[in-house]
């Protein structure tokens, strides 16, 4: 009885299930990080550029800011230039994500059912699991993103324009954080604070600043550093100019045809790296921003939260894609996928109070039914798109 007792007690605890997911998809992180041991995809640009780093001090790829290159030298200093040294950042970054997500949701007033059920569809995601997986940018500037979220969900507005600025130094695309927030502070109907005026003034200080300490520890020479305005304008240059005019790859893509066909993007064939939405979240993707619309309306902070997420991180790029023609990729969508999944979790939450509440009946047990297929039917999409296991998944060169 005893036994029982403080198994109950655990299952109980706040945070039970978020440390299961924890657990568990760090352990399969830690399972396949040596598989391949070669480079990946945009690995072979910037693993070399951390190299470059660390022999020359200087960066070769001047198009994307420093933060995420170096934490990939860091992570080479640490365990040396191997899989573990490339890799080990993302686990641990793509890890945090995981749980500010969960701390945001519950920020977000979101009950801890829906919360554990909308970390649980983030955590056992399939692009999400392997964006955590490479030595790539995106993981690095998705979790600054998420934090500056909590702290701006937690009224640290000071401290959440710091994490926008860290996020934009992971990747330029995380500034579009700020814009999230800024939709959800105009349109909340409660609790609007004029001190998120600091987030939006702290935010490009932050930028300026840090990059130029983060290029010092790069180039290590005062003399050796370029003006922050000539850098800024550096950057957007070489990145804009890549365009469909001028660029071939076959995997590059509008953003509105990424919710409208499912196609894949393989990063390595064996094990079968692909940055593919999960069929379990793509296929109700636009509902649930729908849905949070609704609840948005409905006074829902949760819902308003989600569906500005969304929009300035999907939406966004439609007009951009238009107006100036910039090459994109299907993993671009990842930094909104969170953004889906909280939708999830609050519409998915809902059908299990509607279940509780319910007499016996059989609408009840085709309510249970559905919850239940839906959670098995998402963790199957990760056991099948996943590289854990060697299930053959037919994408040509893409």
């Amino acid at each position: 009885m005893e036994i029982k007792r403080n198994l109950a007690q655990i299952y109980r605890w706040e945070y039970f299930w978020l440390y299961l997911l924890v657990l568990v998809t760090l352990i399969l992180h830690v399972v396949i990080i040596g598989n391949p041991s070669a480079l990946i995809l945009d690995e072979l640009h910037y693993v070399p550029d951390a190299r470059s780093i660390m022999l020359n001090q200087e960066t070769m790829h001047l198009e994307h800011p420093p933060l995420a290159k170096l934490f990939i030298v860091g992570g080479i200093s640490l365990f040396g230039d191997n899989f573990w040294g490339w890799r080990f950042f993302s686990v641990v970054f793509g890890t945090v994500t995981i749980v500010l997500f969960y701390f945001l949701c519950r920020r977000l007033t979101m009950s801890r059912n829906a919360a554990s059920i909308a970390t649980f569809l983030l955590a056992l995601e399939n692009m999400t699991f392997v964006q955590a997986s490479v030595a790539m940018l995106d993981v690095y500037c998705l979790t600054f993103m998420m934090a500056s979220f909590l702290l701006y969900a937690s009224r640290k507005y000071a401290s959440s324009g710091v994490a926008v600025a860290l996020a934009a130094l992971a990747k330029l695309n995380g500034a579009l954080v700020a814009l999230a927030m800024f939709i959800h502070w105009l349109f909340r109907r409660q609790g609007r604070s004029w001190w998120f005026v600091l987030t939006i003034v702290l935010a490009p200080v932050a930028f300026v600043g840090l990059m130029a300490l983060f290029d010092l520890v790069i180039v290590r020479d005062f003399s050796a550093l370029v003006d922050p305005i000539t850098r800024i304008k550096t950057m957007l240059s070489l990145s804009g100019s890549l365009t469909f005019a001028a660029a071939d790859h076959p995997a590059m893509s509008r953003p509105w045809e990424w919710l409208i066909y499912y196609k894949p993007m393989a990063y390595w064939h064996t094990p079968h790296y692909l940055s593919a939405i999960s069929p379990s979240i793509w296929a109700l993707t636009i509902p649930t921003f729908g849905y949070m619309i609704y609840r948005a309306v409905k006074g829902s902070s949760a819902g308003l939260f989600g569906a500005a997420w969304f929009a300035s991180t999907y939406l966004v790029w439609i007009p951009v894609s238009l107006i100036t023609n910039r090459v994109s990729y299907i993993y671009y969508f990842y930094p909104t996928i969170g953004a889906v999944c909280l939708g999830l979790g609050l519409g998915l939450s809902q059908l299990l109070d509607f279940y509780r509440e319910r007499r016996p009946g059989k609408l009840k047990k085709t309510v249970l039914a559905l919850f239940v297929f839906y959670l098995v039917f998402h963790l199957a999409c990760f056991i099948i798109l996943s590289p854990l296991f060697p299930i053959y998944w037919p994408v040509g060169a893409v």
